[in-house]
C-alpha cells in the first residue's frame, strides 16, 4: 500500500525516491508520510525549484520547524510558467526580500486540510496578505492557482500542490 505522498502525486512507492527506513515502513503500513514539509518536497522531485527558492530565501529552518504550516506548493512546471529569467533573478541575493514575500504568500499558519479550505473565501498567509480561495465545479483555486493535489500530510503540517506561482 502506498503512502499518502505517493498516492497524491501519482508516483509508485518504489519510485518516490525516499531513502528513509521509516518511510519504507509507512509504505507497507499505509501510513501518512513521516517527514517535515521541506524533506517531503525534496523527496518528491516535483518541487526542486521551490526547494531552491526556499533555500535562497533562508526559509528552510522555518519550514522544518514545529509549525504546523499549510504550504500551497507550486511544482517545477508552475515555476516554468513565469516569464524567462524571473526565477534566476529571484534567486539572486539582492532579490531575497522579494523572494521571501512571494514564498510566504504560499504559506498559511496552521494545518488547513482540503475539506476545511473549501469552506473559506480566503486564507491568511504568513506574508500578511490574504490569498483568495474559490471553488467552482469541483475545482479549487487559491490566489489564481489551481489546486491539483491535496492533503499531503507532513510531520509539521500539510502540502497542497498548485499549478502556478501565486504573486502577492
Amino acid at each position: 500500500m502506498a503512502c499518502l505522498l505517493c498516492v497524491t502525486v501519482g508516483s509508485a512507492c518504489d519510485t518516490c525516491g525516499c531513502k528513509d527506513a521509516k518511510h519504507d515502513d509507512a509504505h507497507t503500513a499505509g501510513e501518512a508520510h513521516q517527514h517535515d514539509i521541506v524533506d517531503t518536497a525534496i523527496e518528491n522531485g516535483s518541487f526542486s525549484t521551490l526547494v531552491a527558492a526556499v533555500q535562497a530565501a533562508g526559509l528552510v529552518e522555518t519550514l522544518q520547524g514545529d509549525g504546523p504550516f499549510t504550504v500551497f506548493a507550486p511544482t517545477n512546471e508552475a515555476f516554468a510558467k513565469l516569464p524567462a529569467g524571473t526565477i534566476d533573478n529571484l534567486l539572486k541575493p539582492e532579490s531575497k526580500d522579494q523572494l521571501v514575500a512571494i514564498l510566504t504568500y504560499h504559506v498559511v499558519p496552521g494545518k488547513v486540510m482540503a475539506a476545511d479550505a473549501v469552506s473559506l473565501s480566503e486564507a491568511p498567509t504568513v506574508n500578511g496578505k490574504a490569498a483568495p480561495i474559490a471553488v467552482s465545479n469541483g475545482t479549487v483555486t487559491i490566489g489564481g492557482a489551481t489546486v491539483t493535489a491535496t492533503d499531503i500530510e507532513c510531520t509539521n503540517g500539510v502540502i497542497h500542490v498548485i499549478d502556478s506561482v501565486m504573486l502577492p
